[in-house]
């Protein structure tokens, strides 16, 4: 492998593992594997899951109160 490839890869790693740290907790609760580079595109990707957990949340409890 070239130098200069071995070199970006290792910044892109260098990256992912910053962003991943930060979102570690959330991303065992949901089983998410988040491989984006900057940490703007891995927040909208937490945000969306979250809203989807959420919506998920919501419709549960909306049947539980409907049902009983």
């Amino acid at each position: 492998m070239p130098d200069h490839i071995a070199r970006g890869n290792a910044a892109k790693s260098a990256i992912r593992a910053k962003v991943e740290h930060v979102f570690a907790h959330q991303k065992c609760r949901f089983g998410l594997y988040i491989r984006t580079i900057g940490l703007t595109r891995a927040q909208a990707k937490m945000t969306l899951a979250n809203l989807a957990y959420n919506f998920d949340r919501l419709i549960f409890h909306e049947r539980m109160a409907a049902s009983g």
